[in-house]
C-alpha cells in the first residue's frame, strides 16, 4: 500500500494577525475584559510617558456611548478618550507607535510598565475589529504644533493606514488617543473602577479624572508632588545571557579584544574581572569576539553562571516608589488608622535585578473587615487572576496565630516588584511566575511589616485595656470617696485623683464621658443606706443590751 501524498501549504503571518487570531493572550478575551484592558493599556503609556520626562501626570479618561449608535445584539459600542501633559511624539514616530505590533520605545533594559511594545496597539486593533471605525491620534512634542492623524491598521501587512493627518496649533505637550469598540461597562466597570482607585493609590503625585458612559465624573487628586527619579538604562548581566543574546552582541561589536567586549558590554564587570573569568573558562583575553564559533559561544555562555566573582546587578536601572511616596498614596485612598512599609534590598533573578516593596495598612472607615491582597508590578494594579500569583499563595500560607491578628481585621497587603523583566507568566501582565527569589523576597517584607502590625496591635490592646480600667476607677472612685467621707463625717475628701493620673475629677451626676448613669449612682445610694441602716439597728442593739446588763447588775446588788 503506498501512501497518498498531499501537497503543503506554507505561508507566513504578521504579528497583527497573529495577535488578531488569539487576542485571548492580551487579555482581550470578550468585551468586559477588552474595554479595562484597552483602558489600563492606554493610561499605562501615558503614566509611562510622563514619569519618565518628569512631568507630574495629568491624566482624563472618558467613556461615552458611541454617537453612531453601533450595536451588535446586546453589545454596545463605546468610545474611549485617554488623553495625558505628557511629553507627545515625534511627527515621523506616531503611525508606528500606534499603528505596528512590537514598535516602540520599551525595548530597552529598564524599568517600565510596559514591555511587549503592543497594549496600545492592540487596543486600537480590537476596536478596529469590533466597530471597524478610525482610530483619532493627537499629539504634541514640540508645543507648537499638533499632529491629528485618524488611521487604521493593516492586519496582514502589520503597518499604519493613514486615512486622514491635519496639524492644528497648540500651546503644550500631550498625547490623546481616541477608539471607538465594542464594550460592556456594566460587567467591567467595578474592575475599571478598581483600577483607577489602586492606580491612583500607587500614584499618587498624579491627577487622574475619569468620566463614565452616565456622565459622572470621579476625580483623583494627587496627594503629593514627589515623582520617582526615571529609571536608567542598563547593560546586560553575564548571568542573564544566552547564546542568541551573546551572537547579537558579538555581530554588533566593534572591540578588538574580549576583555574590552566584557567590560562595554556587561553589566558591572571591570577589567580584572574579565580577565579572571576569561583564564576561568579558557579564552585568550588578547583574542577578537568575531573569532569566535559556534562551539566556543556554547563554551563562554555556559562557563558565565559558574563563575561566581561577578558582582551581582545594581538598582541604578529600577525606580522603586520609596517609603515616603507608598505611604502618601495608603494615607491617600485608605486612611488608615496604621501604616507600616517595607523596602527590601535590591535582589536578581538570573540576572535581572529587581526590588520589592511591601505595604501593610490597618483599620479606618474604608477598609473593609478581612485581609485584602493589592498587587503592583511595575506601578501595574494586577486584578485579574489573583490565585495565581506568587503574593498570593505568601498571604495563604501565613500563620496569622503568630501575629496575634485575627482574619477578619480590617487589613490590607500592598505588594510592589519593580524589575527591568517583570516575571509575568502572560502577555495580559496580571499575575507573577514563582521565581524562588521573588517569592524569599516577598515573604521577608510581609514578614517584617506583620512584625510592625502585631506590635501595634499588641500596643494598642494593652492601651484599650488601661483606659477599661482607669474609666472604670474614674466611674467609682468619686462616688466611694464621696461615701467615705460622709461615713467618717470628715468635712474634706481623701486625694482620691493621684490615683487616676489625673488633676481633673469626674464628679457624680457630670456630663463626662466617664460619669456614673443615674441609674448606678441610685443603686449604689440604696445600698450604701441599707449599709447604715443595718449598722445603726445593730449598734442600738448593742447598746440597748448594754443598758439592761447594767440595770441587771445594780438591782442584784
Amino acid at each position: 500500500m503506498v501512501a497518498v501524498q498531499q501537497k503543503v501549504t506554507y505561508s507566513e503571518i504578521s504579528p497583527s494577525e497573529f495577535f488578531y487570531r488569539n487576542r485571548d493572550l492580551a487579555g482581550f478575551s470578550n468585551n468586559a475584559r477588552a474595554l479595562y484592558t484597552s483602558v489600563r493599556e492606554l493610561v499605562e503609556n501615558s503614566l509611562d510617558a510622563c514619569e519618565q520626562a518628569q512631568i507630574l501626570p495629568e491624566i482624563s479618561v472618558k467613556i461615552e456611548f458611541a454617537p453612531e449608535g453601533i450595536r451588535a445584539g446586546e453589545q454596545v459600542a463605546y468610545t474611549l478618550t485617554v488623553k495625558d501633559n505628557g511629553p507627545g511624539i515625534e511627527a515621523k514616530h506616531l503611525p508606528n507607535a500606534f499603528g505596528r505590533v512590537f514598535y516602540g520605545s520599551k525595548y530597552k533594559l529598564k524599568q517600565s510598565r510596559g514591555m511587549f511594545g503592543m497594549g496600545g496597539t492592540m487596543a486600537i486593533l480590537y476596536a478596529q475589529i469590533t466597530t471597524n471605525r478610525p482610530v483619532t491620534i493627537s499629539s504634541c512634542f514640540d508645543g507648537k504644533i499638533t499632529h491629528v492623524l485618524d488611521m487604521l491598521i493593516d492586519i496582514q501587512e502589520n503597518k499604519p493606514v493613514i486615512l486622514k493627518h491635519n496639524t492644528i496649533p497648540a500651546e503644550t505637550t500631550g498625547t490623546s488617543v481616541q477608539l471607538t469598540l465594542m464594550g460592556d461597562y456594566f460587567r467591567a466597570g467595578q474592575k475599571i473602577l478598581d483600577y483607577f482607585k489602586q492606580t491612583a493609590l500607587v500614584t499618587p503625585y498624579a491627577n487622574i479624572s475619569l468620566i463614565d458612559p452616565d456622565g459622572k465624573e470621579i476625580a483623583y487628586q494627587r496627594g503629593t508632588t514627589l515623582i520617582p527619579p526615571a529609571p536608567g538604562e542598563t547593560l546586560p548581566h553575564p548571568y542573564g545571557i544566552d547564546v542568541e543574546a551573546l551572537r547579537r552582541l558579538i555581530k554588533q561589536t566593534n572591540e578588538a579584544t574580549l576583555v574590552k567586549f566584557m567590560t562595554n558590554n556587561f553589566h558591572r564587570v571591570g577589567e580584572k574581572t574579565a580577565q579572571k573569568f576569561l583564564s576561568f573558562s579558557g579564552f585568550e583575553s588578547s583574542r577578537k569576539p568575531k573569532t569566535l564559533g559556534n562551539e566556543d559561544v556554547v563554551k563562554f555562555v555556559n562557563s558565565l553562571p559558574q563563575f561566581e566573582e561577578f558582582l551581582p546587578p545594581d538598582a541604578s536601572c529600577l525606580s522603586p516608589l520609596g517609603e515616603e511616596i507608598m505611604q502618601a498614596g495608603i494615607m491617600k485612598e485608605l486612611n488608615p488608622e496604621f501604616v507600616a512599609m517595607c523596602v527590601r534590598p535590591p535582589s536578581a533573578y538570573s540576572g535581572y535585578p529587581f526590588i520589592v516593596e511591601v505595604g501593610v495598612a490597618y483599620g479606618g472607615s474604608l477598609i473593609e473587615p478581612g485581609v485584602k491582597l493589592m498587587r503592583f508590578a511595575n506601578r501595574i494594579p494586577l486584578l485579574y487572576d489573583e490565585g495565581n500569583d506568587v503574593a498570593f499563595r505568601i498571604i495563604q500560607d501565613i500563620d496569622w496565630k503568630r501575629y496575634k491578628i485575627a482574619q477578619d481585621s480590617p487589613l490590607a497587603i500592598i505588594t510592589h516588584v519593580c524589575s527591568t523583566k517583570v516575571p509575568f507568566k502572560t502577555v495580559g501582565k496580571e499575575y507573577l511566575a514563582d521565581r524562588p527569589e521573588l517569592e524569599r523576597e516577598l515573604k521577608n517584607g510581609t514578614r517584617e511589616v506583620l512584625r510592625k502590625l502585631a506590635g501595634y496591635v499588641s500596643r494598642k490592646g494593652s492601651m484599650e485595656f488601661q483606659k477599661k480600667r482607669m474609666n472604670i476607677y474614674g466611674k467609682y472612685l468619686p462616688l466611694i470617696a464621696k461615701f467615705s467621707t460622709d461615713l467618717s463625717r470628715n468635712k474634706k475628701p481623701p486625694n482620691y485623683k493621684k490615683l487616676l493620673g489625673s488633676d481633673v475629677a469626674i464628679e457624680p451626676g457630670s456630663e463626662s464621658d466617664n460619669a456614673i448613669s443615674e441609674q448606678t449612682a441610685k443603686e449604689i445610694n440604696e445600698a450604701v443606706a441599707k449599709d447604715n441602716a443595718s449598722r445603726t439597728k445593730k449598734k442600738a442593739g448593742v447598746e440597748g443590751n448594754a443598758q439592761q446588763s447594767l440595770e441587771t447588775f445594780g438591782g442584784s446588788s
